[in-house]
């Protein structure tokens, strides 16, 4: 690192520490500094995000940490300085200090990211996917998202621009939606986007066959999964006015050749689908998918939906078809809810069923593994190996 600082004009000796090392980087990184050294600070800022110990070491610099995120768009280390914000998120243990030393960060992400104009607003956007993660820094986005205009929310805003093709024409915005999965998580977030008058829902539905990005798909499953949580909001969700289940079923149909009889009994988008039809190539969605509709089979009514509407022809084909041994066990878990008798009276919300307490830390233990890997396969990769120390 004395190196690197030297290297970029720094002055210093073997003596200096570490952070004061970091604290020369400094002068480099102010807006008017010469070009060809503030690049080499900000290419050495990026090769410490490579490191835990380098992570560790940056995380807690309020000054540096701002000066990356206000660098000028049309700068050439603009870019790596993104990126080197996107290494330093995704390193949970770093979420604490990260707000301590800097609590406008999340906001000042949000504002690039949601910047039709800023040409890295997807790695804002990947950095807030990463930082939201964890519940702390979370919240504070949700903070930071509902301090917006009152007649246009942050929400809103965060939608849109994941909604909108070309919102911004230098971004393709793929990251907004696991930012947009971290915060449904949270009952406010998720009250948003099941508000009928809004009609979130419907504008996310048709992403869920995003050809061009799983980053995107995945996230938007994982927000309606998370939204179907809210029992007291499936018979909308399964009703006329959303109609989700044929959204999460056609991902995960093939190119099955039913009969007349069966093929009376799914929903129209469903019907002859063509002999190229592929599903749903990955394999976390898959799973989600298939969570997400076991989640609206929670009350003796969603179940009803969900076998008026054919799924159990689709998770039929599918169960016999899926390769992944956890995908192919929810699947079998879901058929037999459908096709099984219904519960006992009292008994028949099965989100509000009454789990012995050993059992429940199982559950949640297996959840949280769960959720810590689907996270992994979405977290943006690191940029690291892009740069190189100077």
């Amino acid at each position: 690192m004395g190196e690197a600082g030297a290297g970029a004009g720094a002055p210093g000796g073997p003596e200096a520490s570490p952070e004061a090392e970091v604290v020369k980087l400094l002068p480099f990184l102010a807006p008017g500094a010469r070009a060809d050294l503030q690049a080499a600070a900000v290419r050495h800022v990026l090769a410490l995000t490579g490191s835990g110990p380098g992570r560790a070491l940056l995380a807690g610099q309020e000054a540096l940490l701002q000066a990356l995120v206000e660098l000028a768009p049309a700068s050439p280390p603009a870019r790596d300085a993104a990126r080197a914000l996107v290494n330093l998120a995704a390193d949970p243990a770093l979420h604490e200090t990260l707000l301590a030393a800097d609590p406008g960060l999340p906001a000042r992400l949000l504002g690039r990211a949601l910047d039709p104009q800023w040409p890295w607003a997807e790695e804002a956007a990947a950095a807030l996917a990463n930082l939201s993660r964890e519940p702390g820094p979370c919240a504070e986005l949700m903070a930071a998202l509902a301090a917006a205009e009152p007649a246009d929310s942050g929400l809103e805003r965060l939608v849109r621009a994941l909604c909108t093709p070309g919102y911004n024409a230098r971004a393709p915005l793929h990251y907004l939606a696991p930012l947009l999965s971290n915060l449904s998580q949270r009952p406010a977030a998720r009250a948003f986007l099941l508000d009928p008058d809004r009609c979130v829902v419907q504008r996310l539905l048709p992403l869920t066959q995003y050809p061009d990005s799983s980053v995107r798909r995945g996230g938007v499953v994982g927000t309606l999964r998370n939204c179907c949580f809210e029992h007291r909001h499936h018979e909308w969700l399964l009703g006329p006015e959303v109609d989700i289940l044929p959204f999460l079923l056609l991902p995960l149909a093939g190119p099955e050749d039913f009969s007349e009889e069966e093929m009376e009994r799914l929903p129209v988008d469903l019907q002859y689908l063509p002999p190229d039809k592929q599903r749903e190539p990955d394999a976390d969605i898959r799973k989600m998918l298939v969570e997400a509709i076991m989640l609206l089979t929670a009350t003796a009514p969603g179940r009803q939906q969900v076998r008026d509407q054919g799924a159990y022809l689709i998770l039929r084909e599918l169960h016999s078809w899926e390769p992944e041994p956890d995908v192919r066990a929810a699947c079998e878990k879901l058929i037999q809810v459908l096709i099984g008798d219904e519960p006992e009276p009292g008994m028949e919300n099965l989100l509000e069923v009454q789990v012995p307490e050993d059992v429940e830390q199982q559950l949640q233990q297996l959840d949280c593994q769960e959720q810590e890997q689907l996270e992994r396969e979405l977290a943006p990769e690191p940029w690291v190996e892009r740069a190189t120390p100077t």
